[in-house]
């Protein structure tokens, strides 16, 4: 199953990349890149869910991204690594079935592959930012409903 999520994940973020450049529906993009990239996944629910999260939730995650890297404005960092950074947002912060930790790892993963030398070590520190945030206040939640 982590292989065909890796894979989802690459297809999504090469979606979202395309969809920067060309506008076009992400969702049929999305589906034309399976169809080329990943014929044999046989559920593609995930990218889709994926694709649907980060679009319906994309001005929160450029928020939140900008926010944990202050000095990137966000027309400023890498339309790949906006991508992967964008998908690894969603999951810690949406998403009940992928665990902080392992978007995480996915995200570095795409960015070895996707981005340049320095891509992966980037978007560790702002997802990590972002995890270690989102850990501290459901905490702090916790406690006071406690």
């Amino acid at each position: 199953m982590s292989s065909f999520r890796h894979l989802a994940r690459t297809c999504v973020m090469q979606t979202l990349f395309a969809y920067e450049f060309r506008g076009e529906n992400p969702e049929e993009f999305l589906e034309r890149i399976l169809d080329e990239f990943a014929p044999n996944i046989k559920d593609k629910i995930f990218a889709r869910e994926t694709l649907k999260g980060v679009v319906k939730h994309k001005k929160k995650l450029l928020e939140v991204i900008e926010k944990f890297a202050p000095e990137w404005p966000i027309d400023k960092i890498a339309k790949i690594d906006r991508a992967v950074l964008e998908i690894g947002a969603y999951e810690i912060l949406y998403s009940k079935e992928v665990p902080p930790i392992v978007a995480i790892n996915e995200a570095i993963e795409v960015a070895k592959h996707f981005g340049d030398d320095n891509s992966p070590k980037f978007i560790n520190g702002v997802l990590s930012s972002i995890m270690n945030s989102t850990c501290k206040t459901s905490q702090t939640s916790k406690k006071k409903s406690a």
